[in-house]
């Protein structure tokens, strides 16, 4: 905030402060009473024959500026309005007049309160900011329709929401227009008028509140009509082979598959090729196998750092690969078709395609089921770059066919998957070069935390080319070349094999969903609204193909609330939770978070203090030679309410555990800080963060007071 809008705020504040000092210290409140609006009514209407314009701008001005300042008042206005104007003029300048100060008021409101409010209570208006672009019109009309809660409250409550000015002002020019009609009506027959009760009798108020429910009962209705537009043209069966069909055994497909068969559903799960999917087969579990094997070498390699003279560790590069292989089929059981045969679910080996909403086809076999749930996860992204199709490359997914170590290794991306298999390769022997795009490994993250990533690969020999956009591919006699386009000209990479590790994309045709017109978000995942329901509100998505995370943890969490939507709804539906989320990167050093960081921060203009705490402090890292890295925290302005943390170090995944316990359920530093950790442990960081959070905000006052009590008390003073 700079310094003049604070100042224009101040302003404000006080001119808001001295309006309703005045207004109650002048007694001016005795004007806006039914027996002084009875008792003045015709000097007004003398008033009014004679000088109509004058009268109509003087009351515009006076009703506006009530409003405005959320002055009590605005009832008598209108009847007084009513007596003055009559029914339809009454009713017009009323109208208006009540929707200029109501959007005035909201204006103020949102000037002085709400930058304040969402950063003090971010967690909590989390949810409203993200379902008012859809749903606010629909709450605020309803607010306006039911009498029950007071216009100025809802005039100063929803300035603090992202609702735009304009919609504001043209729903509130609806939704009070039957109110206003109302009591305009009612000034009409002042006279007869003893107290307000008369106005809000029992049955205009039923009524009222009958017309505030209309505008979400037209919202489900509006929703009930386009479920059957949607669904008209495909026929419903009167029976259901089952109560879901799941398509992909991945992550997502299994445990969504898990609860339906725990809740007692009839469920079908359809994989095509291998259980387990992407993260069994070609992604978490090979990929931490080989991690773990590299590091047996590096730590050989270390042994001087450990007090041994030397290690030397024979080995074949083909044997630690069918190592990898081992893993898998170790782990294989847990995703296999025995077991969740075992469980409840019926698995159907094939291709499947989605016929209908009701009906998939597996083969010559057609199943019919109430609810769809696709889980068809993503395969490893393969770029449009010439000379491609002339080199040995590989993918996330095709690497480890490889038997034969490469002597030149060229990763192409350096996200997680090319940071992670990069040093695997090199540190089993290969000379690796890793080209990114982007100026820094893991863009994603803060610089200062990629930049120890970054030392530990020039530490082990990796070359880096950030800044490096690939062009082409050729063959240079017999070496395979990649050319790069960089800020200072061009480079030539020679190589022998090259590892795509560009992102992934969503599996989201081949299988029906292009002939449903089912649509697709701009990074090609399947759309899926807060139920994860896609355009077809039978048919839901989870996982890779949907995102917006692609990690096996959230393809978990999302399977849950596909698969209680799609057996409960309409009588009960959830809203995905991504509030905290957290992720890691398995480099050494490892980085984890969880939250945000400070490039998102100050991409949304998020207010933040950072806290650091170097892990080359702690006992435990200089213990097991492994004392390097760092844990960011940032939290709220004066608050150890805790926005994000990012661990870079050892054991970096497990360490921030803590955290994500700490923010999914609102637990600061300050608690953390009073919870007892094990000594040596590598979690016993974030304890001494907290602290180092702790003494940045130490209250001096309170301890220099203490200071002087403690020097008293030894019969001294203490300056």
């Amino acid at each position: 905030m700079t310094f003049k809008n604070h100042g224009v705020k101040i302003l404000i504040a006080v001119i808001f402060a001295i309006a309703l000092v005045a207004f109650f210290a002048l007694d001016l409140h005795r004007h806006l009473t039914l027996d002084a609006l009875k008792q003045q009514q015709q000097t007004f209407s003398d008033y009014y024959a004679g000088h109509p314009w004058q009268t109509v701008l003087i009351y515009l001005a006076l009703y506006v500026g009530t409003t405005a300042l959320s002055l009590p008042g605005a009832t008598l206005l209108t009847l007084a309005g009513g007596a003055l104007f009559g029914l339809l003029v009454g009713t017009v300048v009323i109208s208006f007049a009540s929707t200029i100060g109501a959007t005035l008021a909201f204006l103020a409101s949102r000037f002085l309160l709400r930058d304040y409010l969402q950063k003090k209570f971010s967690d909590h208006l989390r949810g409203i900011n993200h379902g008012f672009p859809n749903d606010g019109a629909f709450y605020l009309l309803s607010l306006r329709l039911l009498p029950v809660v007071p216009f100025f409250v809802v005039n100063l409550l929803m300035g603090l929401t992202p609702m735009r000015a304009t919609r504001y002002y043209l729903v509130s020019q609806l939704g009070m227009l039957p109110a206003t009609l109302v009591y305009v009506n009612a000034g009409t027959q002042l006279g007869q008028l003893q107290s307000l009760r008369d106005v809000a009798s029992p049955e205009v108020i039923a009524s009222l509140a009958l017309l505030g429910v209309f505008p979400l009962l037209a919202k489900k209705l509006l929703e009930i009509y386009r479920t059957q537009h949607v669904m008209r043209r495909f026929h419903k069966p009167r029976k259901f082979d089952y109560n879901v069909v799941v398509i992909g055994g991945g992550s997502a497909g299994l445990v969504s598959a898990y609860i339906c068969a725990t809740l007692k559903a009839r469920v079908a799960l359809v994989e095509q090729q291998r259980m387990g999917g992407d993260c069994l087969n070609t992604g978490c579990v090979p990929s931490k196998a080989l991690i773990r094997s590299a590091r047996m070498l590096n730590d050989a390699q270390r042994a001087q750092e450990f007090g041994f003279k030397r290690a030397h560790i024979d080995y074949d590069f083909a044997d630690v690969m069918e190592r990898v292989q081992r893993v898998i089929r170790e782990v294989a059981p847990h995703d296999s078709v025995e077991r969740y045969t075992g469980l409840g679910v019926e698995c159907v080996a094939g291709t499947a395609r989605i016929v209908s909403p009701y009906e998939v086809r597996v083969g010559e076999r057609v199943l019919t089921t109430r609810n769809i749930i696709v889980a068809t996860g993503a395969r490893p992204n393969i770029p449009v770059i010439p000379g491609l199709d002339k080199v040995n490359y590989r993918t996330s997914d095709t690497v480890w066919e490889l038997r034969e170590r490469p002597r030149r290794l060229l990763v192409l991306g350096g996200g997680p998957i090319g940071c992670e298999l990069a040093q695997c390769f090199a540190r089993l022997g290969s000379q690796v070069t890793v080209v990114q795009r982007d100026d820094q490994l893991l863009p994603g993250e803060d610089a200062d935390i990629a930049a120890l990533v970054l030392q530990r690969f020039v530490d082990e020999k990796i070359q880096v080319l950030t800044g490096h956009t690939a062009q082409r591919f050729e063959r240079d006699g017999d070496n395979d070349v990649l050319v790069c386009s960089t800020a200072s000209g061009s480079q030539r990479i020679t190589f022998d094999v090259v590892l795509l590790a560009l992102g992934r994309k969503a599996n989201v045709s081949g299988f029906g969903l292009e002939e449903l017109r089912v649509q697709l978000t701009r990074s090609g995942t399947v759309e899926t609204d807060e139920f994860l329901r896609t355009r077809i509100p039978n048919i839901y998505a989870c996982g890779d193909v949907t995102g917006p995370y692609q990690f096996t943890h959230t393809a978990a969490h999302q399977a849950w609330y596909c698969a209680v939507n799609a057996l409960f709804a309409p009588l009960k539906k959830f809203r995905v939770d991504y509030r905290v989320v957290p992720w890691a990167t398995f480099t050494d050093p490892e980085v984890a978070r969880v939250g945000i960081n400070e490039q998102e921060a100050r991409a949304n203009g998020i207010a933040y203090e950072v806290t650091s705490y170097v892990i080359d402090d702690l006992d435990r890292a200089i213990a097991d030679s492994e004392a390097h890295g760092k844990i960011k925290v940032l939290t709220s302005p004066g608050s150890d309410k805790i926005l994000g943390v990012t661990i870079v170090g050892s054991h970096a995944g497990e360490t921030i555990a803590e955290f994500v316990g700490a923010m999914k359920h609102g637990i600061g530093l300050n608690k953390i800080l009073g919870t007892i950790h094990i000594y040596p442990t590598f979690a016993e960081a974030n304890k001494y963060v907290a602290g180092a959070w702790k003494k940045a905000h130490a209250p001096i006052g309170v301890l220099r007071i203490l200071q002087r009590l403690h020097g008293w008390r030894r019969g001294g003073r203490e300056t």
